[in-house]
């Protein structure tokens, strides 16, 4: 029978487990087959693995909850920080952008400030230079006038800047990759400094054409005084005084405006005064036969003084006033013949004698040049020429320094 249950394919037979329960007189039994302990075997693994799978999310689960919570947390606050720092970065350019539209606005202010103020520069100037006439020496001088004003305030919007190549086309080819703020600025710097060098050339030019006027008008003092003449006004350098009062740019600009004026003025006055002087040659071109001083008298050939200067012309040659001056006499004088006496004030009058024809009337007003008469040979004469005379209160004086004043002054009057 046991030989029976031996399995010839499998090897020995293995018999099924049998569960015997015995309760009092009650016996039960059943058999347990292999696979279902295998069943009921891993069924018991797989809850004991359940339980402990779930046993261990339970307990990891705060932990992984947290550190996700954590995790999520920092990835939020690095969000907000690079919103805050985007934030900030934006900021600080809108602010930069405004300090730079802000000293845009300074410059450009100051700009206009110079600009006007060269304007009120060249409207102080202008009259000055219009209305006299002493600048005719000085004509090389001329003071610099600004250009008109431009719109600057058309390039405050930086981001709109004219390109660097166009505003300074001598700078180097790096120099323009500079910033429409870089840009912007230097070209503020290019017209402060154009604004800054007429500035500076107006005030050295002013006081050019200062010294200048002074020392014309000392040049023409001091020939007129060689000849006995003296047209200068005197100036107080002594008993002076007053508070010291520091000048601004402004005051500065009006005080040296000033002194240009009183020297334009002083030239005009010396000028003016050198005018009514007699130091114009009354026969210009024409030959000295007889000057001034003792010498033999040409009708009698005794030693005698010829009060003035002979001038040999053909008879109708033109005689010129040598001053301005008021006509005093104009008629028949004895020796003289037909003579023409001029009063230039200060005592000083001047005679023309000998001449064919007069042309002026007593009471006219003579400037230097104009025509008093026609050479000739009247009176007390050997031939046509003209007798020339310059008197102070009734005294002779030698002509020819007058004429030499004259001609060494022809150029600044």
């Amino acid at each position: 029978m046991s030989q029976s249950r031996q399995s010839t394919i499998f090897g020995k037979r293995k018999e099924p487990h049998t569960v015997i329960i015995a309760r009092g007189d009650q016996i039960r039994h059943f058999t347990v087959r292999p696979w279902i302990a295998a069943a009921v075997g891993s069924a018991l693994a797989a809850v004991a693995v359940g339980y402990l799978l779930a046993t261990s999310y339970l307990v990891l689960r705060d932990d992984l909850i947290g550190a996700t919570v954590a995790r999520q947390a920092r990835m939020q606050q690095a969000y907000e920080d690079r919103i805050s720092a985007l934030r900030s970065q934006v900021d600080r350019i809108t602010s930069r952008q405004l300090l730079d539209q802000q000293m845009m606005e300074e410059k450009v202010g100051e700009l206009i400030s110079r600009q006007q103020e060269l304007a009120e520069r060249q409207a102080k100037i202008g009259p000055l230079l219009d209305g006299t006439d002493g600048l005719k020496s000085l004509s090389e001088d001329a003071v610099p006038t600004p250009l008109p004003r431009p719109d600057v305030r058309a390039g405050l919007d930086i981001t709109k800047s004219p390109t660097i190549a166009s505003l300074f086309p001598d700078l180097r080819p790096g120099d323009q990759n500079l910033s429409a703020a870089d840009n912007a600025d230097r070209l503020f710097v290019t017209i402060n400094q154009s604004l800054r060098s007429i500035e500076t050339d107006q005030v050295e030019r002013l006081k050019s054409m200062t010294e200048k006027a002074y020392r014309t008008a000392g040049a023409i003092s001091d020939a007129l005084e060689d000849a006995g003449l003296s047209v200068a006004k005197e100036y107080g350098t002594n008993s002076v005084g007053g508070p010291l009062v520091p000048l601004d740019r402004t005051m500065q600009f009006d005080a040296i405006v000033d002194e240009l004026d009183e020297a334009l003025t002083t030239l005009d006055a010396v000028k003016s005064k050198a005018r009514q002087l007699p130091i114009s040659n009354p026969a210009p071109g024409k030959q000295v036969s007889s000057g001034f001083g003792v010498r033999k008298d040409p009708l009698l050939g005794t030693p005698a003084l010829h009060a003035g200067m002979d001038f040999r012309a053909t008879t109708g040659s033109s005689v010129r006033s040598s001053g301005a001056g008021t006509v005093i006499s104009a008629g028949w004088n004895g020796g003289y013949g037909r003579m023409v006496e001029i009063d230039h004030g200060n005592g000083l009058t001047t005679r023309y004698a000998h001449m064919s024809k007069i042309l002026v009337a007593v009471g006219d007003k003579l400037e230097p040049g104009d025509v008093v008469g026609r050479v000739g040979t009247t009176g007390r004469s050997t031939g046509p020429h003209l007798h020339y005379e310059v008197r102070r209160d009734g005294k002779p004086l030698n002509p020819l320094k007058f004429i030499k004043a004259g001609k060494a002054i022809a150029g600044l009057i």
